[in-house]
């Protein structure tokens, strides 16, 4: 009986240990097989790629931007436009691995099924040659050329987007780089020292002050809240419990309402009108537009930050104006710019937009086009007009375009350097034509580019045209 009883509990311990190694495979297998294949430590990942013709990447009209080429005893990747794409793109290098679309798709490019290759991984096989599936993405190369050659010399962003669906047109960063393997690694820890942070995608993952360009926010906001009839006295200056907030130049409008006060880019007024909006208000339109949530994107963006667990009366009135705490991406901006010019509705960005298999059946449509509602339609036409009476009035009128009407707002954003008087501040713009029916919005950046009314708009005017003509 004791010898019957010991043949159980080992055959209890066998069984436990035989489940326990069932549910660990089940877990690789549904959890994690996709990181294992594209761990950069996976020595047989190597044999895939050796074996593999990595896909070409393609723009949205046929353009090609990346291919493989034979380059002895293996693939070598190539960039024909170099550092145009190199924030879209990124590098696929042995050494450093891969980044942005070259590793968001990385299994896509090589025609993998993770499931299979993980059992591949597990027996040992050996992988044939094979041709990797084509990608296709929504940027118009034109544009893109064109927004790198704009911003030659400058530290900024431009980020282009179809409003109606989230397509993104145009991603461009500068500083830049070269993103072929060899100058890529033979650079590499200069450029990762590099003050200019050229790895750093200021498109996606750059956090600035919006300056003024947040009055849309702040705008949106009042017209749901039943606000826009409300008229301000601006003297130029306003104290808000002790902090003095001054308009540009604290040039006064003397009584005026919010389209005005939007046209002009009153600071005294839209901080007072934060105040009015209050705490809760103002807080439900920032979770709307998602600012401080984690946004879905084809390749990395940094989270833009709203940190305010409570909010007085100083931080309403600052983050009204695109002040304080508040940081965004230019993502993030053209985002809620599209929601303007889609009748209220913030379409989800994307990047990919088709795959090619091996065999040229090409598959459109991967992402489904989603949006949120961050605010009503009425209140969306009505910031369209506002904003276009900025181009038409106001401090945007740099963004005009003959035979276009446009609709656009300025920023100017102070940061760490400004502050001290040791550089200009921030250029913002963001913009949407034609007004009637948008196709196009575009949201620039230029570190310390000055006034928004300037290169800022002047930078987005030319790529409006560029796409319109």
């Amino acid at each position: 009986m004791g010898e019957g009883k010991k043949m159980i509990r080992v055959m209890t311990i066998l069984c436990l240990l035989f489940l326990t190694a069932i549910f660990y495979l089940t877990y690789i297998y549904l959890f994690k097989s996709k990181e294992l294949v594209a761990n950069n430590y996976n020595r047989r990942q190597y044999k895939i790629e050796e074996n593999t013709v990595r896909g070409n990447i393609y723009d949205r009209n046929g353009n090609l931007l990346a291919y493989s080429e034979n380059d002895g005893d293996q693939f070598r990747r190539v960039y024909p436009y170099g550092f145009v794409y190199s924030q879209v793109i990124g590098y696929n290098s042995r050494v450093y691995g891969k980044s942005l679309i070259e590793s968001a798709c990385n299994d896509e490019l090589l025609g993998l099924s993770r499931y299979k290759e993980v059992f591949d991984m597990a027996s040992g096989l050996n992988y044939p040659k094979r041709q990797g599936n084509n990608i296709y993405l929504s940027i118009d190369h034109e544009l893109q050329v064109l927004g790198n050659e704009l911003l030659d010399g400058k530290k900024g962003a431009i980020v282009a987007i179809d409003p109606k669906t989230g397509e993104v047109l145009a991603l461009v960063s500068c500083p830049n780089f070269e993103p072929e393997a060899e100058k890529l690694e033979r650079g590499w820890m200069d450029m990762v020292n590099s003050s200019d942070a050229p790895f750093l995608s200021r498109a996606t993952q750059g956090l600035y002050a919006p300056g003024s360009i947040f009055k849309i926010i702040t705008a949106a906001a009042a017209l749901d809240g039943k606000l826009g009839e409300k008229i301000f006295n601006d003297e130029g200056y306003v104290l808000i419990d002790g902090r003095k907030i001054i308009n540009s130049g604290e040039k006064s409008y003397g009584n005026i309402g919010i389209e005005k006060a939007f046209e002009v880019s009153s600071n005294v007024v839209y901080a007072q009108l934060g105040v009015e909006i209050g705490e809760r208000n103002f807080k439900d339109i920032v979770s709307k537009a998602g600012i401080g949530k984690m946004q879905d994107f084809d390749i990395p963006v940094s989270k833009s930050r709203f940190p305010y667990d409570s909010m007085d009366r100083v931080d309403l009135a600052e983050s009204a104006i695109g002040q304080g705490r508040v940081l965004v991406t230019p993502l993030q901006m053209a985002m809620i710019t599209s929601g303007v010019a889609n009748g209220g509705i913030m379409m989800k960005p994307f990047l990919v937009k088709g795959l090619e298999d091996p065999d040229g059946k090409t598959y459109k449509g991967l992402k489904s086009p989603g949006g949120t509602r961050i605010m009503t339609g009425k209140t969306a036409e009505k910031i369209k007009q506002m904003m276009q009476g900025v181009v038409d009035n106001g401090t945007g009128h740099g963004a005009a375009i003959s035979g276009i009407s446009v609709a656009g707002k300025t920023g100017t954003a102070e940061n760490e350097l400004s502050e001290g008087k040791k550089a200009k501040d921030h250029s913002w713009f963001v913009a949407l034509a034609p007004v009637q029916e948008p196709q196009i919005v575009v949201a620039v950046i230029v570190e310390h580019g000055g006034a928004g009314g300037g290169v800022a708009a002047e930078i987005a005017r030319e790529i409006i045209k560029k796409y319109l003509s």
